[in-house]
């Protein structure tokens, strides 16, 4: 028998249905009880911070407890085990792919690796200091003007817009690397695995070989892993958003890309390098800076710390933590930002302001250090984020459609003026 909770307004009482999640979340379905043509009312939650937009089956995240799960699986199991093309098969299509499977989702991508020769014109147009993310969303936006067969409706065609845009943003992204750099656009090697492929087409020239590192792309791998979904956030709920009023998929992808731009949301990362190139420039006195931080009426504040879901350590940054310590050990870099950025944490790790407000590293803090020690300038460390954050998204795309979800359409409770009577404007 289905619970339901009564709300008991005035002398209105709506009964509202109950719906339990597989981990026992339970929410109250406003849509079923049809509160607005029952009662008039809506509720009003700003920011949606106790509103759940929809059912989903992709991931799972407790943040009380520091958990996260794509499908079911540990996030643990998936960094330490899988490569990010098998994470993305699991988030498109449900289940890890097997050998045979992975070999054939690999060698689909390859063939659609390449962009459009005119596409290459549409890069040389941006300013040389153009912001990759302001490139990497007009230029997801723009594939949908070259593959105009795309029809929402129709599971081949979506199929194959799914496959490029897997296969392209990378391409995409070390294509405006190149742009802000001045340099030769590097092609597509398709002979080497995903991130190898990227790193290639950020760092090599068309007159030197090209030498891999498997550690430096197993960590890679790792954060585009991490990055790749979480849940219903601020991009994933844009790109949505988006995909209900049946909008192209590039469109969708293009929007959430602007919305993950943000220093709130992708842009985190980027502003924690900022932050101790700060601290840096004034002499590297961490000490200071923590105390400032726990400062009430001081403004600052330390980047990279907290999280708006995770009440206790987030479980991407535990891993990522490791992946840090393996990527400086292995290219024995003397960074004085990544020297502050490893006493930062030390210092807030002990701290009983830190720990008593469980304000520990999340995934920015840890992200920025491993893509600042692999050469990643700060503004495409965004662009990082997209890339593993692009099959979630597809993957929250196609189960919206699969769901026949209606067009997104929020209410409001209306704050201005009532009714005024119309002045004609040779008498205001």
């Amino acid at each position: 028998m289905t619970e339901t909770a009564t709300l008991t307004f005035r002398d209105q009482q709506v009964e509202i249905p109950a719906v339990v999640g597989s981990e026992n979340e339970i929410g109250l379905d406003l849509g079923a009880a049809k509160l607005r043509d029952h009662s008039g009312l809506v509720t009003l939650d700003t920011g949606f911070k106790h509103t759940a937009s929809t059912q989903s089956a992709i991931t799972y995240l407790d943040g009380a407890n520091g958990i996260l799960r794509y499908r079911g699986y540990s996030i643990e199991d998936l960094a330490d085990h899988c490569s990010f093309l098998e994470v993305c098969y699991l988030l498109l299509k449900g289940e890890l792919p097997n050998a045979e499977e992975l070999d054939e989702f690999r060698t689909t991508l390859n063939q659609h690796t390449l962009l459009h020769e005119d596409l290459r014109q549409f890069f040389k147009a941006f300013p040389k200091d153009a912001h990759p993310m302001g490139i990497l969303s007009a230029s997801m936006a723009a594939l949908s003007t070259f593959y105009q067969d795309g029809d929402v409706n129709d599971p081949k065609a979506v199929e194959l817009d799914v496959i490029r845009l897997l296969a392209k943003m990378p391409t995409v992204a070390g294509f405006a690397y190149k742009r802000s750099q001045g340099q030769p656009f590097i092609y597509p090697d398709n002979k080497l695995r995903y991130t190898a492929n990227f790193m290639r087409m950020m760092f090599s020239f068309p007159t030197e070989d090209w030498i891999h590192d498997e550690d430096i792309c197993d960590a890679l791998d790792a954060l585009l892993i991490l990055h790749a979904d979480h849940e219903q956030n601020c991009s994933t709920s844009t790109v949505r958003l988006v995909g209900s009023g049946h909008a192209p998929l590039y469109a969708c992808i293009s929007a959430g890309v602007a919305a993950l731009w943000g220093s709130r949301h992708g842009g985190a990362n980027q502003r924690v390098l900022n932050q101790l190139d700060q601290i840096h420039s004034e002499g590297g006195n961490v000490e200071k800076m923590v105390q400032k931080a726990k400062d009430k009426n001081d403004p600052f504040r330390l980047m990279g710390f907290g999280h708006r879901v995770y009440k206790n350590f987030d479980p991407r940054a535990n891993i990522l933590r490791k992946k840090a310590n393996v990527v400086l050990e292995k290219l024995g870099i003397d960074d004085p930002l990544l020297d502050i950025a490893v006493r930062l944490e030390e210092t807030a790790l002990k701290d009983d302001y830190f720990i008593e407000r469980k304000l520990f590293p999340n995934v920015d803090f840890y992200s920025g250090i491993i893509y600042r020690a692999l050469g990643i300038p700060t503004d495409m460390m965004t662009v990082m984020f997209a890339m593993g954050r692009l099959s979630g998204w597809i993957a929250h795309w196609l189960e919206m459609h699969d769901q026949h979800q209606p067009i997104g359409r929020p209410r409001q409770i209306y704050t201005g003026p009532n009714l005024r009577q119309f002045v004609p404007i040779d008498q205001r």
